[in-house]
């Protein structure tokens, strides 16, 4: 297998295309660089018109969406917590992350934050579309991500032992 070299877009379901674009280019800074306008999926031959659109970051890789045509929002999974399920975008700085949530604010987003998690330091908030979205910016020292690095896969270890005895099935290898 060749080797994965980034992310090309990752794409959810939108309630309105001209509503989603407002939200990430006008709000969010991140431009609109395709528009596919299709009847039939072209991976499946399934008859559905739709439009998606891709935003793309500064780094190329892009976030796309769905329009079905019928106004419909995306479904949260019924078994997961809100706040599992998110898409985090990676700032230069704190600064500019909290300039962010000064500009999100002032547009009358609600956002929850700023959040330290030791390595990062992160705001939430959510899309017009129900998407829940953080802003993020390294604050760890490029040692300490070497060391958290190193440590992945014994805390992973770790977890995997006490969720076995937790839950009283077999740690998978």
């Amino acid at each position: 297998m060749g080797t994965i070299h980034g992310l090309h877009h990752y794409a959810y379901r939108c309630r309105d295309a001209e509503e989603t674009r407002h939200f990430y280019e006008d709000l969010l800074g991140l431009p609109l660089v395709m528009t596919m306008k299709l009847d039939v999926v072209p991976s499946t031959g399934e008859f559905c018109p739709y439009v998606h659109i891709f935003f793309e970051m500064a780094d190329g890789s892009c976030i796309g969406f769905f329009d079905l045509g019928d106004n419909t929002k995306p479904l949260p999974s019924p078994n997961t917590p809100l706040w599992v399920n998110h898409l985090a975008l990676k700032m230069k700085s704190v600064d500019d992350v909290l300039a962010a949530k000064a500009r999100l604010e002032a547009a009358g987003v609600e956002v929850l934050g700023i959040t330290d998690h030791g390595f990062v330091q992160s705001i939430y908030f959510f899309d017009p579309n129900g998407i829940r979205l953080e802003l993020t910016a390294e604050s760890s020292t490029p040692e300490e991500m070497v060391r958290f690095k190193a440590e992945a896969h014994g805390l992973l270890a770790s977890w995997t032992q006490e969720k076995a005895a937790r839950t009283k099935q077999p740690a998978r290898a």
